[in-house]
């Protein structure tokens, strides 16, 4: 028996930071080397200009930044081969990965296959590769692969075909909670359809509004999984690969227990928050902590993301705000152990009526009064971020911002949102989780009738269907594609079938205003749903 170890680098490796990212790949290769004893080390696709870089790739500096740091890198591999991703520009600008072998270049490799759909854009930045990449090392021959070159046919049967027994693959592929199953669906696939193990690295971070889950695999010949590397945490994995049974073994990997669905999703939400207020140098995140769910939620997120010491919590209230949101706000708040003010904006939402009063005089009381309170809060939320330095946590989820339930320079203000692409269902189902695990969202948060109180005796379904009704429409709507009539078809009211999707069309222009935040779902809003504001469709 003959074994070749490898070893797969799970990081992150932030956008833009190429001295630094070049700085971990030299100190993850040693770590290889020494530690593992491993005789190569492949780092995620893109792994010096971190991924996407967007329209960072239409600047020479920053092409040549990135070739700058690679050039210098290789003679700093020593005693170990190394794969590296990264932007190459030769006249066309490649999505490339590098062989670095006995401290030099060996070969780059361009990507084959260019996603150009849900949050993808490589189109925009990237030529094609064409030539297939196999290279011999320790004996095996591998074939060379990055993200999307596994996701289509072709490229992997023709390393295949010249020779490939195990095939490497790149990657920099984002989460979405449906997207591990379809993963590794995929790569079991290929595997059998082409005879060969399949090892696969993933990045592990958040950057704006994409979350990458790691979630690293080994695939055998047979399409049997091997291993899978936990979600959401950075790791060195090393890996034996024996020549005569042509089998991968993951070697001292975490036990692989199944995960928890909402356990995965709340660690990438905790991963978000916290690669998205570090990466940005804020001090910590405030929040309005309204004694309503979504608020709670996110409390929750933000302490352990960053710790009880760099998370403010304020309650704002008024006249309609009910003593049980002011006894939990305050509860949940002293639980967690956070910064809690109570702000009461009675005398500035007074005085916004009272400057008004001469333009609205002989026009009754409406939704306009309402937002008001909601904009005196987010007045001063912004008023503290500015004072304090730390970022503003917007609490709205997708449920409200589909169908407009928010106010615009009010609930909608922040600069991250964690919640953006959960529906009200789902807020729901991980709260629950969450607070079984140490009571850190109260029962009767979770437990009261959704209310906005910016009225008497005001619910949230006072405005909108059920929650458990909406999302269903608002699911096939939105990731189905589907139309009014297919909804309608499958049970639901013709009424708040067409007032939910014409809520839906006519809210683009405050959804363009948003706040990013993670995206969790196979179709959220932003990057990946593109909608014009103006449109006559319905």
């Amino acid at each position: 028996m003959s074994l070749f170890r490898f070893a797969l680098a799970q990081f992150d490796f932030p956008v833009g930071a190429t001295a630094g990212n070049a700085l971990k790949v030299k100190a993850l290769a040693d770590e290889a080397r020494d530690r593992l004893g491993a005789s190569l080390v492949a780092f995620p696709e893109l792994t010096l200009s971190g991924y996407p870089p967007e329209d960072l790739l239409q600047r020479p500096s920053f092409l040549v930044a990135c070739l700058s740091e690679l050039d210098a890198l290789a003679p700093r591999i020593e005693g170990i081969s190394a794969v590296v991703g990264h932007p190459d520009t030769q006249g066309e600008v490649y999505n490339a990965a590098s062989l670095i072998r006995e401290r030099r270049i060996e070969w780059t490799y361009h990507k084959q296959a260019l996603p150009n759909y849900t949050v993808f854009d490589e189109k925009r930045y990237f030529r094609h590769g064409s030539a297939t990449r196999v290279f011999t090392i320790d004996g095996v021959r591998v074939g060379m692969l990055v993200c999307e070159d596994i996701w289509e046919a072709e490229p992997a049967a023709l390393a295949a075909r010249a020779g490939a027994e195990l095939l490497l693959v790149i990657n920099a592929s984002p989460y979405d909670r449906r997207q591990a199953a379809t993963r590794e669906a995929l790569l079991r696939e290929r595997a059998t359809e082409n005879g060969v193990a399949i090892a696969y690295v993933n990045l592990v971070g958040g950057q704006d509004d994409l979350l990458f889950d790691g979630h690293s695999l080994l695939v055998q010949p047979d399409g049997t999984i091997a291993a899978r590397a936990p979600s959401f945490e950075e790791m060195l994995l090393a890996v034996d690969y024996d020549t005569h049974t042509r089998r991968l073994t993951p070697v001292d990997w975490p036990v692989d227990r199944p995960a928890d669905g909402e356990a995965i999703l709340y660690a990438g939400l905790v991963r978000g928050v916290r690669d998205y207020v570090g990466k940005n140098g804020f001090s910590g995140v405030l929040l309005g902590l309204s004694g309503g769910i979504d608020s709670a939620l996110t409390l929750a997120i933000a302490v352990d993301a960053l710790g009880k010491d760099k998370v403010t919590a304020v309650m704002m209230p008024t006249q309609y705000t009910s003593d049980l949101s002011l006894r939990e706000a305050k509860a949940q708040a002293e639980h967690l152990g956070v910064e809690y003010h109570v702000l009461p904006i009675e005398g500035i939402y007074q005085s916004f009526t009272d400057t008004l009063s001469p333009v609205f005089a002989g026009r009754a009381p409406d939704i306009t009064e309402e937002n008001l309170q909601s904009r005196s809060r987010g007045v001063l939320l912004m008023a503290l971020s500015n004072k304090t330095g730390r970022l503003l946590l917007s609490t709205g989820n997708k449920s409200e911002m589909a169908v407009g339930y928010a106010t615009l320079y009010g609930d909608m203000c922040g600069a991250y949102a964690p919640l953006k692409d959960l529906y009200k269902t789902v807020v729901y189902g991980l709260s629950r989780w969450r607070a079984s695990i140490d009571g850190a969202i109260p029962e009767a948060v979770i437990d009261r009738p959704p209310s906005a109180e910016l009225r008497h005796d005001q619910t949230d379904q006072d405005s909108l269907p059920p929650y458990d009704e909406l999302d269903a429409i608002l699911e096939q709507f939105i990731e189905g594609e589907a139309s009014a009539e297919d909804i309608i078809a499958a049970g639901h009211d013709d009424a708040t079938v067409r007032r939910v999707i014409r809520m839906v069309f006519i809210n683009e222009f405050k959804r363009r205003q948003s706040a990013p935040g993670p995206r969790v779902t196979t179709k959220a809003f932003g990057r990946e749903r593109r909608y014009p504001i103006t449109s006559g469709w319905r």
